[in-house]
């Protein structure tokens, strides 16, 4: 276990993520907001699913992805239609107008990261991606039922294994 004062140093760090958060944010066109860039991001990855697994992915209420997902609708970039499974639910799917909304917020991300981190080697940028994702593991699998210390994300996060490699602008 690392000392406490590494721990505090961390915090100090974390903190200062913001300054990069808030950067993703400016070069998203106006019309698409961060939430709404990350039901895109999510549909993209894991294919169509209903309101309630979005909600869990994006680890915010029914409430506030309801209305991310009620402006992807009305942009047209997402669909709903009814669940064969069940006809009072709806599934999400990612239309091709999304598609191509999510290519160009990737490829914006993609240049700006390029940008800012031009002095970083690709194996200093392969570890920084392998600490953060590992780092996010750490606080998801510690949760209510999460896993057990030391186990690798794949054996705690149900499927979830290839995270790693998400195309998310935010």
């Amino acid at each position: 276990m690392a000392a406490r004062s590494q721990y505090e140093e961390l915090a100090r760090q974390l903190s200062a993520v913001g300054a990069v958060k808030r950067g993703l944010v400016r070069i998203l066109p106006s019309e698409c907001p961060g939430g709404t860039a990350g039901v895109l991001t999510l549909l993209a990855k894991y294919g169509e699913m209903r309101i309630t697994r979005l909600a869990e992915l994006l680890a915010v209420n029914m409430s506030v992805t309801s209305r991310h997902v009620t402006h992807a609708v009305e942009s047209g970039w997402v669909e709903r239609f009814p669940d064969p499974a069940d006809k009072r639910s709806r599934i999400l799917r990612l239309t091709p107008a999304g598609e191509e909304l999510l290519d160009e917020l990737t490829r914006r991300t993609t240049e700006m990261f390029a940008h800012n981190l031009i002095d970083w080697s690709d194996e200093e940028v392969g570890q920084l991606n392998t600490l953060l994702s590992r780092l996010r593991d750490s606080f998801s699998c510690r949760g209510s039922g999460g896993c057990t210390p030391g186990k690798h994300s794949g054996d705690c996060r149900a499927g979830r294994a290839d995270d790693v490699h998400t195309r998310t602008p935010v």
